[in-house]
Parts: structure tokens; sequence; C-alpha cells
């Protein structure tokens, strides 16, 4: 959870708080700092932080399902067991019980380095194909009606909608990301660590530059305060120590007030939080009249769809939403028969019209 606080008028800061986690990494298998033995081996492979942070729930649901049992003391059966609770008691999906089986055996395998010959009696929930939910273009029409086109979050809403990005790809854009002259927008480290360009939709390059515009005036007022810094990727400050300072490594979407990192307690402007992104959708979903469970991710689902009802082949709609395999953008030639208004197949019923 991020802290903010006011812009202050004190003395700059300009040392980095140290991280919270412990300095000495324990030995495999080693009773306690559970922790920071599955964040390490994480953040050793440049998982996401939100894979960081589901891991270690899973972790802990496990030991405390067990009695605060180490994971070393158990195995197969518990896991097995663990994941019949999720089912049976808890009634998750089948997709959340893949995660924390994924959680667990990471936690074993990587974490704590003992092997599992085990694994493969482990039942595994399967994965029911669900099809995306989309909004119709007049949908989205209203939608925007709802949110006014000056406003920073809602740009964001229509980035996802007009580029196709996730939530956080959207809010993680730096400000070398957007090249106006080329009309294209750079997403770097999105999911599975991959690059991946896209268009700059016409319609958002006034806002964006506005958007922009304010965010250097903060900038300049951050490097006034001595108060300028940014997260980098991976341990790029200690490559380049001026690089925080620099406008080009900036967030666009930054809070309009300082934060305290919880990794590293450095206080700076974060990137927006996503919940005030989901909250504007849900209130725009509702005043729009629209009767679907749509949040900020349905925009990029509608993104896809759409293309493929203008005629673009799947193979380039697959590149702009950066899928390593073609199957999963092919979910979304499921969506088009219903979407089009039932013009590719006719009802039989029509006939007796």
């Amino acid at each position: 959870m991020l802290t903010t606080h006011a812009p202050p008028t004190a003395a700059p800061v300009t040392r980095r708080a140290a991280a919270t986690l412990p300095a000495a990494a324990p030995q495999p298998g080693e009773r306690g700092h559970l922790q920071h033995a599955l964040v390490s081996a994480i953040r050793t492979r440049h998982y996401s932080r939100r894979t960081e942070q589901a891991y270690w729930h899973w972790t802990r649901q496990y030991v405390l399902w067990a009695g605060k049992r180490h994971p070393v003391d158990m195995g197969a059966p518990e896991i097995g067991q663990f994941l019949t609770h999720l089912a049976t008691d808890r009634n998750i999906s089948a997709s959340t019980q893949r995660q924390a089986l994924a959680a667990l055996l990471f936690l074993y395998r990587e974490a704590l380095q003992i092997e599992l010959p085990w694994v493969d009696n482990i039942v595994r929930a399967k994965q029911p194909q669900r099809i995306p939910v989309v909004l119709t273009q007049d949908e989205v029409r209203r939608l925007w009606d709802q949110i006014p086109a000056a406003s920073r979050r809602g740009l964001v809403l229509r980035l996802l909608y007009g580029a196709g990005l996730r939530l956080m790809e959207a809010l993680r854009l730096r400000v070398q990301d957007v090249d106006f002259g080329t009309g294209s927008i750079t997403v770097r480290q999105g999911k599975g660590g991959k690059d991946r360009t896209v268009m700059l939709p016409q319609t958002l390059r006034a806002p964006l530059q506005a958007v922009l515009r304010q965010r250097e005036q903060w900038h300049s007022v951050d490097l006034a305060r001595g108060m300028v810094d940014v997260e980098l990727p991976h341990a790029l400050h200690r490559k380049y120590p001026q690089a925080p300072r620099e406008w080009r490594w900036q967030w666009i979407f930054a809070t309009e007030d300082y934060c305290t990192c919880p990794t590293t307690g450095v206080i700076r402007r974060h990137h927006l939080h996503e919940d005030a992104i989901q909250r504007l959708m849900a209130k725009a979903v509702r005043q729009a009249g629209i009767a679907k469970r749509a949040t900020p991710h349905t925009l990029r689902h509608s993104f896809a769809t759409h293309l493929l009802q203008a005629g673009y082949d799947i193979r380039t709609i697959q590149e702009l939403l950066g899928h390593a395999d073609v199957e999963t953008t092919m979910i979304y030639t499921h969506v088009l028969p219903a979407s089009q208004g039932g013009e590719g197949v006719r009802s039989p019923l029509d006939t007796f019209a």
C-alpha cells in the first residue's frame, strides 16, 4: 500500500532507503525467512511484481492452512489436500486453483530447491475456456460520454481501447515511450517481459501532449525541491545514478502527490494506482446503462474484437496485443458472430420471418 504525502518544503531526499528484506539470504530449506527465499528466487528470474505478490499470498495461505508448519515438512499429500480445500471449502475458480498450484511448485522447486518427484500425481484443475466480455462500438461511445476527455484517468482508459494496452502497461508508460513523430507507443516489459510497439491513436495526441505539459511542470517543481526520483527497471539506478532525475524516465501518469515506496521507503511520485482507474470504469459503466460485467480489461478485448470486425488479420492483432501464441488471440474469433449481430451465420428461425 502506497502512503501519499503532500508536496513537502523540507530538505531534499538524496539517499535511498535500504530494502526491507534481510540482507543475508537463507540456505535452501532453512526454517524461517521463507518470504525472503521466495522473493529472492522470483526477483532473480525477473518475474513481475504481481507474480511476486500472488506467489507469496498462496505460500502464506498454504502455511496458515497447515497450522504454520514449514513447507519442508510437507509434500504432495498436503498440497493436494490444500488444493481440495480451496476448491470445496472456498469454492475458488479453476484458474485461481492453478495459480495456487504454480505458486507452491515454484516455492519447492526454485525457492527451497527441493526436487518434486511426486508432482505428476497432483491433480490439476481443468482450465475452462471463457469467452471474453466485449463492448459494442455503441456501448463504447456511451462509455466515453460518461468520462471527460481531458481527465488523466479517462485518458488511461482510452489508451486501453485505442491501443489495446493492459491496464498496468498504460499506467507504467514513461515519457520516452511515446513517439509523436512516428505515431507509436512502445510498451516495455509487458507480460512475459516482452517489448512491443503499438499505434498512438490520432484522437489522443492532443490530450496526451496536454498531460505531458502538465507533467513537465511537476518535474521542474520536483527538481527545484530535490524530490525528483523514479523507480527504474532492475538495477539501472546503480549503473546510471542520474537517470532517475532525467525527464525521459518519468512516469507519464504520475500521482499528484508524493508517495512512500513500500519496498525501499523512498518518497517520490509513483504512477497512478490501478484502483482509481477501475473505480472510474465501474462508475462509467453504471452511468452508461451497460448491463455487462465490464472492467478496464474489457476495453482491450473490445479493441481486438473491433479490429477483427474491421477486417484486420489475426497475426497483426496478435502482434499488437503482445500474445506469444496465436491461439490466445483466436479466442476473439468466437466473439465475432454475436458481436456482428448474427451477420456471419443466419439463424434458421429467421427464415420464417
